[in-house]
């Protein structure tokens, strides 16, 4: 998957400087918040971590943390994604022409393992909740089972986004904690 991200970014760059194609490329980190998933996607796998995450609270079925959860991932809100979206495709000054942006909040980079607790202390404040978190396990399988043999994942995935703030004069505000 990240290979082929990468190879579509040779690709442009390499439209660009031979054509003189515009262009500009942003990669999203873990965008979340309300519209993007629904709670009722029936393969385990196809939506976002925390959409899988709450339908297993809602239901009370087990959350599966996949080589014990030590993944981090930087959330971002889908708002502050798309302002960010918003200044590229406005683009003045044509600042943003042959860039690359990440997109995402460095300051919100939380385990697999400890957005499922979070999750979980959460859906316990909450009435309607409480019952079905109660009956969550948290369970660790392997990625090969889970995904199957050969998977490979990233540890730790934090944007760097100093040159999407100063060329964009963006910057992520909603803290997810």
């Amino acid at each position: 998957y990240s290979c082929s991200k990468q190879l579509l970014d040779r690709i442009l760059w390499a439209y660009g400087a031979k054509d003189g194609l515009r262009f500009t490329l942003f990669r999203p980190f873990n965008w979340i918040g309300p519209g993007l998933d629904s709670i009722h996607t029936p393969k385990e796998g196809s939506s976002r971590v925390i959409t899988q995450f709450l339908g297993h609270i809602v239901r009370g079925e087990p959350i599966k943390l996949v080589d014990g959860g030590t993944q981090k991932r930087s959330f971002t809100y889908v708002s502050d994604g798309i302002d960010a979206l918003m200044k590229i495709i406005d683009n003045p000054d044509d600042v943003a022409n042959g860039k690359i942006y990440n997109i995402g909040n460095p300051q919100n980079n939380y385990s697999i393992r400890e957005l499922a607790t979070l999750m979980l202390d959460l859906a316990r404040q909450y009435p309607e909740y409480a019952e079905s978190a109660a009956r969550v396990k948290v369970l660790e399988t392997t990625s090969a089972e889970y995904y199957g043999k050969g998977y490979q994942d990233t540890q730790h995935r934090v944007p760097k986004i100093a040159n999407t703030m100063a060329d964009l004069d963006w910057q992520p505000t909603v803290s997810f904690a």
